[in-house]
């Protein structure tokens, strides 16, 4: 039987500070069925308790293997998952703790912190690398049955409403046309951008700001956050919302309310 889910997805940057300066009340206060963070940047044994394990929810973490304090994912759930995966099953990307898979009944949630492709080529390369890998790894949970609902920070803004100055980044990492064309891939792949597809013409809301210019006071900042659905689900979606009243970072929280 269809239950309603709301489901929340935020790019915290760094789970102690967030709990610390007191972001997470937001949280415990709003009780979402299913929590996806991402940047998390740290390892289960250095949270504490009220964070490491919620009351009334299973908990689960993936983090770097490579570098401590840095990248890393979670995701919170009332319902127990039949099982949680981490990463993509590919050694050379799945050193940096970027993704969490969880499977219910017939559907799936999938948490991913996808890489930012500053830094030079190479990186931009890494990227790429694993754009490719997880549209794969995504489209082959499909082909088995489940419904896919996928939830992140992507680090790329899709088209030039999705960001305040696109003119100005067009040669951007985070707005390169090959970046946004992996974007047009998962839309041909039938996967939905809930907001724009609940939203399809509006303006000048954004996920993330960028702290050091105090650009979120001036609104001047990138839709970057997305939760993706597949085709099957379109008809089951309630809602979808920024939070960008919610501070505690340089994202703010997006969700999506369905039945699944």
């Amino acid at each position: 039987m269809e239950k309603r889910q709301k489901i929340v997805s935020w790019n915290i940057n760094g789970i102690r500070a967030w709990h610390k300066k007191g972001a997470s009340n937001w949280f415990f206060s709003n009780k979402p069925d299913i929590l996806c963070l991402q940047e998390t940047k740290a390892e289960p044994e250095q949270l504490p308790e009220e964070i490491l394990e919620p009351e009334g929810y299973y908990s689960y973490f993936n983090w770097s293997k490579k570098r401590k304090g840095y990248s890393g994912v979670a995701i919170y759930t009332k319902k127990e998952p039949i099982k949680v995966v981490s990463d993509l099953g590919i050694k050379a990307l799945d050193q940096e703790g970027r993704l969490l898979t969880a499977y219910f009944d017939d559907w799936v949630v999938i948490n991913g912190y996808f890489p930012n492709g500053g830094g030079g080529e190479e990186r931009l390369k890494y990227k790429l690398k694993y754009y490719r890998a997880f549209l794969k790894y995504v489209n082959k949970i499909r082909e088995k049955g489940y419904k896919i609902i996928f939830c992140g920070d992507i680090n790329t803004a899709h088209t030039t409403i999705d960001l305040a100055r696109p003119k100005s980044n067009e040669k951007s990492t985070g707005f390169l046309p090959i970046e946004r064309k992996w974007i047009d891939g998962l839309i041909s792949n039938n996967y939905i951008d809930t907001w724009r597809f609940m939203k399809p013409d509006t303006v000048d809301r954004y996920s993330y700001w960028d702290m050091k210019t105090r650009s979120r006071d001036r609104n001047v900042g990138w839709r970057i956050d997305y939760f993706f659905i597949d085709n099957s689900l379109k008809n089951n979606l309630i809602s979808a919302e920024i939070h960008d009243s919610i501070l505690g970072s340089d994202h703010c929280p997006i969700s999506i309310d369905i039945r699944i």
